[in-house]
Formats: C-alpha cells, structure tokens, sequence
C-alpha cells in the first residue's frame, strides 16, 4: 500500500512541475554526501583532509545524458545501427560515414555480370522488414542494393548517413575518453569528428585483394578489373578473358562471361572446391520454384496471403538452421552431403569427365565457403572455355604465362581473387598507449565474440573476425551483434560510464573456445579459405572468419552481455569528490515525472497492453510454466 494513497486535486502538481523538482534537488546537492565521508569538505580526521563530499546528480533514474557516436560503413550492419539505435536510445548523436556514393556496402561494390546472393534471398534480408517480391531465390546484387536503400530510407537511417565521406583513421584518446576520426571527403578535404563510441560496421569482405603476379600493373597492356571494382563500361563481346579465382564470385562470373558473343575464356584456377546443389534445394521443390525464378503469381500470394508467407519465410529459416550437422566432421550429414555432392558435380561435368577429378577437393563439403553455382559447372565444360591449372608466374603485354611457360594471349584479365578478411582496416585505428590495431592483430584477428578486442575501448565491430557463419542466417546475427552494441552505448549512458574495453583474459578466453570448437569442424580441415586467414589477411591455419557455433547459438550467445567481463572508467565527480558507481541512481525521479504534463499512459506504463505483452508477460493460468515462448525459447537473465 502506498504511504501516501492520494492527494486533493488543488494539492497534485504543485512540486511536480519539472523546475521545482529540480530546484528542490539543487538546493539539496551541498548537503547529500556519503556515510564514509561524513565530514565536511576541508575539515579533518585525525589530521587526514576527507574527500569532498559527494552529490546527487540532477537527473532522472533513466540517465539519457548526451553520447556522439560515429558508425563506419553503411552495408546492413550499418543500416541496422542507423535503424535501432535512434528508436532504443535518447540524446545519442549519431552519425554513419560511408566512402561509397550510395548504400548497400559489399552489395554496392559487388555489380560484377552474375552477382548475386549465394543464400536463398528471403534468409537474406532484415527479419523486421522482409520483402515480398524478390525476383528469385538467389537476388542479384542490383536488387539487394535497391532493398538495401528502400531500407534505409523506410526507416530513416538515411538521416544520419553522410555518402563520399571515407574514414582514413581513428585514434583513441585515453584523458578525454573519446576517439577522434579523421574523415576525407570526395573534394580530398580531411576533417576530425570525435566520439564516444566508435562502431566499426565495414564488414569481412571489403579490402580488395590483388594476385601478386609479377608485371600486372607494369607490362600487361590490357584490361584489368576486380569482381569489386568492376568497368562495366568495357564490351566483352569477341574478347580473350581470362579469370582468376574459384571462390564464389569466380564461380558466378564465369557462366556469364562465357555466354558472351564471341568470347574466348582461360578460366585460371588451382584451388579444388566442392559446387553444391542449390542451397535450398528442398524448398523449390516444395514451392515449385523453377529455374530459382519467383513467379507473379507466387509473389502475389506472398503478398496477399499472410500465412503462406509466414511458412514459407518459416521453413526457409528452419531449413537454413537445420543443417548445421554437415559442418561436423564425420557427421552422418556430412557424409551424406560428400556423396551428394559427388554425385551432381559428376552429372553436370560428363562433358568433360576428368574436370571432376581435377575439381574434387582433398577435404570435406563446407571447408571452404559452399556455392551452389547455378551454371557454373555447365559453362566450364563448353567449347570456347579452357580450364587452366597451372600456376601464374608472370603476366606479359599480351597475357598470361603458367609455370609450364605457356602463354595465354588475352585481352582482359578479371581479377576474382577476394579480400583481405579478418584483419584491420586499410587506415590506422590507434588504441590505448599508440598500439595500432594492425601491429595487435599482427599474427591473428583476436577478438571477443567478434565485436571487441582489447586495448581499443568503446571500440566494437560487426561482423568483425570470427562473426561470419557457413549456415544459417547471416543477417540474424549481424541484428544480434547491434542489439548488443545497442545495448552497450545504452549501458555507457545510463550508468555514467566514460569508457568499456574488454578485459584480455576474456579475449583469450574466446580464442581457447574457437580453437577447440573447430577441431571438432570440417574448417579445420586443409583448404585455402577465407575463413583460415592470418592477422594480415593472408592463407593461415586458424579459423578466424566464422563465429564458432551455429547460427542459433550466435543469437543466444549475444542475447545477454557479460557485462563483467569489460574493464570500466566512470566519468569523474564534477567536484572532485569519489566517483560513485551508483550515480546513476540519478535524481529519485523518473524521467515521466519531470515533463510539464506527463500523460496517464506515462505514468501506468506498466499495466497498459504493450507492456504487459512485451515487458511483463501474461503467466499462463492454471500451469505457468507451460508457457510455449518459454519453450520453444529459455528465459534468460
């Protein structure tokens, strides 16, 4: 019962105007002071000076004080960013810098002949915002770009995104607690923002890598391009092309170049890689999908039939998470997949028998990242392509010579060689005491559950090192990771924190887990990916790309940060006096009760429908804990 159950009407609202309470807890501030420092500033004990004494802080419980906070990169992660953390979070400044002229990221990069997404679409988009009408299960980039901007857009990320603004460094500054960023402009200017928080939303796949091939750039006189910096101005037609790469974008250009009129194609490739069938295999042939193609008749259904949508988008998810059995080594579904494999790759190669034996890799399906490649198999084995294995020692005016001293006389050499992953950007982030984050990730990406690292606080990632997946859904995770980081500026506000870094031993921790949960991985196995790279980008044995579990465990493993496992300094006392831990406490009022005219739903928040639904939960009578979300979800603190 409360101590004061009501109030006369004449009476209510004269100390709850917003300036009395605050002028009532300013003329309190002198005389609140800790126990412990029960003396009065400048008095002594003992001969011992006290400290000053400590005050309330003159704000509401809820603490929403001002935090700057710079995004880098506006692909999904950063879309994501630009989306919750203006709905979850007051009085944050926020601001995504983007190099590119539009959003979309990789999507915006990559617009190479074929490019497309490798998972079906409707498992490639935001789960809050997903998308009717994809053309196919497998979008081309040009579509997942323009969803990419209809979303940003929809939701007003755009707001905060400045185009043709590419960061060129980032420095930590330990006194002021803040980092400062230095940001080139289209015209070259350079400018410094600074900020609280830094958030590092660049993705895995982003820094171009080149083949180191002598006289590349000084003797070959003809057209170069990289599959993410393609000249689509340049006609292919009655061309020699040469390509470099197996890799997933080899795999989807190379059926396209080959259809072009007149082409001659030198396929380059030495890495032996297993080509799967259409991920999603199941669902097209529950769904009559043909050729990977959705048809208006289909889409609209989706769109006017809400629970044929709902399955569908449910057994996409279901069918993407259910096949994480195949990554086990030795696994029944791994071997069964092995033998699948086998079997379609032999089918689609009878034009050309003995290219199974020179494709067929050493080491088990999902070493290196699966492609389904649709046509890719079938344009390899046509006339006017030729499959090269040796290795490139050199490139001449006129072509390509192998290590058996041919020359391949080409006329374009398409570079579809991927990126530097899993190691630091391509400009310097300096953290505590100078160290930069190339010289700290110099043999490895080390990393905290792929969003932190140590010496570099209020520093987080997305899909930073180990935060990339080989099933499932990828875009599940890059929303889990921002709900947490969202969590954490939350948490930086709130509680007066100046800045959080993760502590070392928990790194090592994390990198102890990764190391043996692979043993136990088809990634462990021998095969040149992306997934295996060094800290400076380079073929390594580590697994250092994807996050060690499934998908699902991703999500529940960010669910509820460990708050304890970060390294805290908490803003100092504007008087000098200790700084309190529990300042947060604020003022004894909530942030409702300091408006001018707080509403009724504002102040019983607590009983209205939302909340009750959401926050508080509806116990199911007479048996509560038969509750199906508990079930099909554990509750967790």
């Amino acid at each position: 019962m409360s101590a004061i159950p009501n109030l006369p009407k004449d009476v209510l609202g004269l100390d709850s105007n917003p300036h009395a309470a605050q002028q009532q807890v300013q003329n309190n501030k002198e005389a609140v002071q800790h126990f412990e420092f029960a003396q009065e500033n400048g008095t002594t004990t003992n001969g011992v000076k006290s400290e000053a004494p400590w005050a309330l802080h003159d704000a509401p419980v809820e603490n929403q004080r001002p935090l700057r906070v710079i995004v880098i990169g506006a692909g999904y992660s950063g879309i994501y960013l630009g989306i919750r953390i203006p709905e979850r979070l007051r009085n944050v400044d926020l601001t995504i810098y983007e190099k590119n002229a539009g959003v979309g990221g990789t999507w915006y990069e990559n617009q190479y002949p074929g490019a497309a997404c490798d998972i079906p679409s409707h498992s490639y988009q935001f789960s809050f915002n997903p998308k009717h009408d994809w053309s196919a299960l497998y979008a081309p980039s040009w579509e997942i770009r323009d969803y990419l901007t209809g979303t940003a857009k929809k939701y007003g990320a755009d707001r905060f995104i400045k185009l043709e603004h590419k960061v060129v460094g980032a420095t930590w500054h330990q006194d002021e607690g803040k980092w400062h960023v230095k940001v080139e402009k289209s015209d070259g200017m350079i400018f410094e923002d600074t900020a609280d928080v830094v958030v590092s939303a660049r993705g895995n796949l982003n820094n171009k890598m080149w083949p180191d091939v002598p006289g590349l750039w000084d003797k070959f006189k003809g057209e170069v391009m990289h599959s993410a910096a393609w000249n689509k101005e340049y006609d292919f037609k009655n061309k020699r092309i040469g390509v470099i790469g197996s890799g997933s974008s080899a795999i989807q250009i190379i059926p396209k170049m080959q259809a072009k009129k007149g082409a001659k194609l030198n396929c380059f490739i030495r890495n032996r890689t297993w080509i799967s069938p259409p991920l999603g295999q199941a669902m097209q042939d529950k769904y009559g999908i043909q050729e990977f193609e959705f048809t208006q008749e289909q889409i609209k259904k989706f769109e006017e039939d809400t629970k044929s949508w709902t399955d569908f988008r449910m057994d996409i998810e279901a069918d993407g998470n259910n096949i994480h059995a195949v990554t086990i080594k030795d696994s029944e579904m791994q071997k069964g997949a092995k033998k699948a494999f086998s079997a379609g790759m032999q089918e689609r190669l009878k034009k050309k028998p003995e290219y199974y034996d020179w494709l067929k890799p050493g080491f088990s399906p999902g070493c290196r990242r699966l492609t389904p490649g649709p046509g890719f198999l079938e344009a390899l084995v046509e006339d006017n392509v030729t499959f090269t294995r040796d290795k490139i020692t050199e490139m001449k005016d006129n072509g390509v010579v192998t290590e058996d001293g041919k020359l391949h006389e080409i006329d374009v050499l398409v570079c579809a060689t991927g990126f530097y992953a899993s190691t630091a950007p391509p400009f310097p982030v300096t953290g505590v005491d100078g160290e930069t984050l190339n010289d700290h990730w110099n043999e490895r990406a080390t990393n905290y559950l792929s969003l932190a690292t140590n010496s570099f606080p209020s520093y987080f990632m997305m899909l930073g090192p180990n935060g990339a997946i080989g099933e499932g859904s990828l875009t599940m995770m890059i929303e889990s990771t921002g709900e947490y980081i969202t969590k954490a500026i939350r948490k930086m506000q709130k509680e007066n924190i100046k800045s959080m870094a993760i502590k070392p031993e928990r790194v090592k921790d994390f990198l102890r887990y990764c190391d043996t949960y692979f043993k136990g991985t088809v990634y462990s196995e021998e095969c040149r990916s992306w997934y295996k790279k060094n800290g400076q980008g380079l073929s390594g044995n580590i697994v250092t790309g994807l996050w060690p579990g499934s998908t699902l465990h991703c999500i529940e493993a960010l669910r509820s940060p460990r708050w304890e496992d970060y390294i805290y300094e908490y803003l100092p006392e504007e008087n000098g006096a200790l700084v309190n831990q529990m300042a947060w406490l604020g003022n004894g009022w909530g942030v409702k009760q300091m408006v001018e005219k707080p509403s009724i739903e504002a102040l019983a928040f607590y009983i209205t429908p939302l909340f009750q639904e959401r926050d508080v939960g509806i116990p199911q009578a007479p048996r509560p804990e038969e509750n199906r979300q508990y079930d099909l979800r554990p509750w967790s603190y």
